[in-house]
């Protein structure tokens, strides 16, 4: 037989044929097909192109590989000519398998460049005549948190006025390429000629704007006539001037909006025009009375500008514009996807509360805003207030504490027979929205949730055969997708702040559920942006100047397990998806983080430590961090909750757990930098930071461990930490995990884990033969555990395990935090038994728990080489174990159980199954390594 290998789903830097980048050598991957067992890659051959001819012809490459023995199909760095500013670049790869035969080449994909030059800019920034937006005076952030600031009736007049600028052009006919290169000083929307250019919501996004701005490039060759023309861009407050992070301060990056925009024609003769922003723009306000991302919009629909984006709109009552100088030093071409609208979700119910207060449900807590159909008389305003949770008596509550976080849009109807009003530069974390104002009738089917997110490809999935866990996997996913927008953020609607410490525990989960490389690849180009020069990395990135001037008066610019973000974070997006550049890239702001902390580490000394009596524990003090602020493990149940509704003192997890939490965590970031500068090749930093890890874990051991495992603190976390990171010696090891255990028991088996021990809770469980234990928790329904949460009607995972209490009691906290989220990534791993044993899945480990008491599960993964999936199931007396290995990878799967049975493989003796490279016991179980390709697994149940 002919077996023909086709190679599909061509990428650029993870993208599907990216339009304006300015990485000058981009990585290209693809995925092969081939219906064939064990197939595999052996060579491939790259051909680049300037124009879709060439690359069809094999003609004038900017660069040809050649045949390029290798196994390799991912992350292939270009190495042609110099790309160029605009440059559109067409490529198309062949490979060759095992079998040394040649596949077709595939598709001809492109990507195209951006402007790579300060010269390519001749744009100017202009600025529409407006009054200066106020910065507000800061808020003390705990006065804050226990809702002294729940109340501002001013907050609304200090808001101003959307703007609306616009330009008018003449066009030649016979265009063949126009491009507009577009950013803001606030948020945007482009028009031409009446029709809104692309689809992002929220342009240019939320970056470290001083050094950071990303611009957009948009194809608008199909949106220009020729003739008479209109440009035009609607700006609001955004990030950039608006109310945003944990205090809702305003004015964090400026207090102008402003707008840059390029146009670039390009005409079939050769010819070439340019449109650029300058004062040949006119400005003006409309409908939009304010726009705020907290406070929410405010919409008079009788002051709309009909036809303001079309040519030959009257604009005598426009004003002029200012130019304005910011330079081009801080443009960036944007990475990865954009915000969009991802889903819309018809509302569910519509009813009357025991207040008499209108509501609409729509059924899921989100990220997004709401859609809805009104009728009335001119002049009338009805007001939109959004919540997550109804009170105990349902209804409706606003469950977020703090200034400025009204979530509240308002529409003013100019009577027609219908409206439809939808926010434009808002956005809410919601399920619940209470309409008031309207006096007409309101149908349940009149409103719709629009569920905004960047827009990442969903790549994982997992099912089994409890609904419960089924519904905590969509409560992670939905928390994911609430809180990747434009950055990882805590939550959509309190605080909306990019905290490291709750991305670098999430991270794994998130790479299995989402693509999220390219996203957090950008995330890690502001962190390190935002690092201080002493190399200390902000709690929260991007780092706004009010949260800048707070922690650096206060001394907690960074904290342990927050700050180690910076190497966390990369490791775990190469282990996800294999590319060794995000280790090279920052991998200076990870050295300079270590050695922050060993610096740091070294010259503390604890309050009552007197270094002259000890010589011995003076040293070993060097290698504790035991001094300074840190969060500990955060929220720590026992330590942040009250069962009984009391208020709680929410720094108590830092207090008790900090000073062990944080030297567990400088052992860890040294055992990851010794791997990290191993695999860069720099084998001498490898070996000091191992050098130093062992002396973090000897000083650990000696300071707080005594003889029957306590560790001196009755927190389970800190057991955990302790447990994973090595910090026990291995004669000591049963009895620390002895402690950790009591500690569960004597919580009625109930986790105490707080954010950073949460990751490792279930794994050190099941690492030390208690994998008993760990199903307890799982399965358990009392507060504090994820059913729990389920069983309460949660949609997303909450920020506090007792949001609503036993009692009903419901609490002013967020229902949309994706923290404690992270045992998704146990689930993949352990129950559907779906692991990488290679970086970027190039050998995968399929190793499920059988027996977990559940009767099937199933998962599955898009890997970049293509599905990796897993399905088990339980029938009688046998077991069933169904896998999927994409091309160009091999797998070990582990058969539990399996050594003394018979297993069939396709029903043929798994000895003797294609595919198949080994068979092998070992401690009772089946080791079965193998190729790509679907194999189904049968044998008794013992």
């Amino acid at each position: 037989m002919a077996w023909i290998d086709l190679v599909q789903s061509l990428t650029t830097e993870s993208q599907h044929q990216p339009l304006g980048i300015d990485i000058m050598k981009p990585s290209l991957s693809w995925k092969i097909n081939s219906e064939r067992r064990g197939a595999k890659q052996t060579a491939y051959q790259i051909f680049v192109t300037e124009n879709k001819e060439d690359a069809e012809n094999e003609v004038n490459p900017v660069w040809d590989s050649g045949v390029v023995l290798t196994d390799r199909s991912i992350h292939i760095v270009y190495e042609g000519s110099e790309l160029q500013s605009r440059q559109r670049y067409y490529w198309k790869v062949k490979v060759w398998n095992e079998l040394e035969q040649s596949s077709p080449w595939s598709e001809i994909s492109y990507w195209e460049m951006g402007l790579l030059a300060k010269a390519d800019w001749i744009a100017e920034w202009i600025e529409p005549l407006q009054e200066e937006a106020i910065q507000e005076e800061p808020v003390n952030m705990m006065e804050m948190f226990r809702g002294k600031y729940n109340d501002t009736p001013d907050n609304v007049t200090r808001l101003l006025p959307s703007q609306y600028v616009r330009c008018e052009f003449n066009a030649e006919s016979e265009i063949k390429k126009a491009r507009a290169y577009v950013t803001a000083h606030g948020v945007y929307r482009l028009e031409i000629n009446g029709t809104r250019v692309g689809d992002r919501e929220l342009a240019p996004e939320f970056t470290s704007y001083a050094e950071y701005l990303q611009y957009q490039t948009y194809d608008v060759t199909d949106d220009i006539v020729a003739g008479e023309n209109a440009i035009g861009a609607v700006l609001a407050d955004g990030w950039y001037a608006g109310r945003i992070s944990i205090t809702g301060d305003s004015c964090q990056y400026g207090n102008r909006l402003g707008l840059l925009l390029q146009l670039e024609i390009e005409y079939e003769n050769g010819d070439t025009q340019t449109i650029v922003s300058d004062a040949n723009f006119r400005s003006s306000t409309g409908p939009l009375l304010y726009s705020d991302l907290f406070i929410g919009e405010k919409y008079d629909s009788r002051e709309e500008l009909s036809g303001w984006s079309l040519a030959g709109f009257d604009e005598t009552n426009w004003k002029a514009v200012e130019v304005a100088d910011y330079g081009y030093s801080n443009l960036v071409a944007s990475y990865g996807e954009p915000v969009r609208v991802v889903q819309e979700i018809p509302a569910t119910r519509l009813f009357c509360t025991p207040e008499g207060d209108t509501v609409v449900d729509v059924g899921q807590v989100i990220a997004g805003r709401a859609r809805i159909r009104l009728r009335g008389t001119a002049g009338t305003e009805v007001v939109f207030e959004h919540c997550e949770v109804l009170d105990e008596h349902g209804n409706f509550m606003r469950n977020i504490n703090g200034r400025n976080k009204d979530q509240k849009d308002i529409y003013i109807l100019h009577g027609e027979e219908e409206e439809v009003y939808e926010p434009q530069f808002t956005f809410h974390g919601f399920r619940y929205v209470k309409i008031s104002g309207h006096a007409g009738t309101i149908s349940v089917d009149d409103v719709t949730a629009v569920v905004l997110s960047s827009d990442l490809r969903q790549t994982g999935s997992f099912v089994c055969s409890d609904a419960r866990i089924n519904r905590l996997q969509q409560n992670i996913v939905w928390s994911q997708r609430a809180n990747f927008l434009a950055i990882p953020t805590d939550c959509p609607q309190r605080e909306r702040a990019g905290w490291t410490g709750d991305i670098q525990v999430f991270a794994p989960t998130a790479a299995f559920n989402m693509d999220v490389q390219s996203f957090l690849t950008k995330w890690l180009r502001n962190l390190t942006i935002e690092q201080r020069e002493d190399g200390q990395v902000p709690n929260i990135v991007p780092w706004d100047r009010t949260a800048r001037e707070r922690d650096e008066a206060n001394g907690n610019v960074s904290s342990a397990g927050w700050g180690d973000a910076c190497i966390i974070v990369p490791w775990s997006l190469y282990r996800a998806y294999g590319d060794k550049r995000v280790l090279e890239e920052h991998y200076d702001t990870m050295v300079k983080w270590m050695e922050y902390v060993i610096r740091t580490a070294e010259q503390g000394v604890p309050e009552g430590f007197d270094t002259t009596t000890d010589f011995l524990a003076t040293e070993r003090q060097k290698w504790l961090w035991n001094t300074g602020f840190h969060f500990g493990d955060w929220l720590t149940p026992s330590l942040s909750l009250s069962l009984d509704g009391k208020n709680v003192n929410m720094m108590n997890s830092a207090i008790q757990t900090k000073e062990l939490v944080a030297t567990c965590f400088y052992a860890y970031s040294t055992q990851l930098m010794a791997q990290i500068a191993s695999t860069l090749g720099r084998y001498d930093e490898a070996a000091r930071y191992s050098e130093c890890n062992s002396k973090v874990r000897q000083a650990f051991a000696e300071q707080y461990l005594q003889q029957d495992g306590n560790l001196g603190k009755p927190y389970q976390g800190v057991y955990v930490l302790a447990l994973q990171f090595g910090m026990i010696p291995e004669s000591m090891h049963r009895n620390v995990f002895d402690q950790l255990i009591k500690l569960i028991e004597a919580n009625d088996w109930k986790l105490d884990t707080g954010f950073m021990s949460i990751p490792f809770l279930m794994d050190v469980l099941c690492a030390n033969g208690r994998s008993d234990v760990a199903y307890r928790l799982l399965f358990q329904t009392d507060c504090p555990s994820w059913l729990y949460e389920v069983e309460k009607g949660a949609t997303t995972i909450w920020e506090s395990w007792a949001a609503i209490l036993p009692g009903g009691q419901v609490n002013r906290v967020s229902y949309n935090h994706y923290a404690f989220g992270c045992v998704g990534d146990w689930l993949y791993r352990r129950i559907a038994g779906l692991n990488k044993s290679e970086h970027g899945y190039k050998h995968i480990l399929i190793q499920p728990d059988l027996e977990c008491g559940l009767q099937f599960a199933e998962a599955s993964h898009e890997s970049l080489y293509g599905t990796i999936s897993t399905r088990w199931e339980i029938k009688t007396d046998r077991y069933t174990l169904q896998v999927n290995i994409p091309v160009n990878t091999t797998a070990t799967v582990i058969l539990p159980n399996a050594a003394e049975s018979k297993v069939l493989e396709s029903g043929i003796a798994v000895e003797e199954a294609d595919g198949i490279a080994e068979v092998k016991k070992e401690r009772g179980n089946l080791r079965v390594l193998l190729g790509s390709g679907k194999y189904s697994f049968h044998y008794s149940r013992i």
